[in-house]
């Protein structure tokens, strides 16, 4: 819905409409309406920021007490997962090749996975969702039962 400012509404009923009740009636309702519209945008909750973190079942409790970065990535159904590492290196080694990955070339995998473009990516199959690490949690995979 396109937004006009009231002072310009007001000009353009004073153009077109002759009866002053009316208009006056006509931006009491709209003050009225904006009045409700802010009550309701203060009385939202404020917006609560949310980050990645990659599960991770630990059945056996090797990795309890352990911080892991990690990053979330896409890959098509049917791949393999096991091959993410080696299309990450080829588009590690493609972004080296170019013009400003010669300038500037990655070294490791995370400076890969912050720096080459999703174009590159892509091309490799490979969808980065965060380009900055995030933490891996490690559970049980079993649900409490009392």
């Amino acid at each position: 819905m396109a937004k006009i400012d009231v002072e310009k509404l007001k000009h353009i009923l004073h153009r077109n409409e002759s009866d002053i009740q009316k208009i006056n009636d006509i931006l009491n309702d709209i003050a009225t309406e904006l009045q409700i519209e802010q009550a309701e945008k203060e009385a939202r909750p404020p917006l609560v920021k949310k980050q990645f973190i990659t599960l991770i079942a630990d059945n056996d409790g090797v990795l309890v007490d352990k911080d892991f970065a990690s990053w979330v990535l896409q890959i098509p159904e049917e791949a393999n997962p096991q091959a993410v590492i080696d299309k990450i290196h080829q588009s590690a080694y493609t972004y080296n090749a170019s013009p400003k990955g010669s300038r500037f070339p990655v070294k490791s995998m995370g400076e890969t996975l912050e720096s080459v473009s999703a174009k590159i990516f892509k091309e490799n199959e490979v969808w980065v969702k965060t380009k900055i690490p995030v933490l891996a949690v490690s559970c049980n995979n079993q649900i409490p039962q009392s």
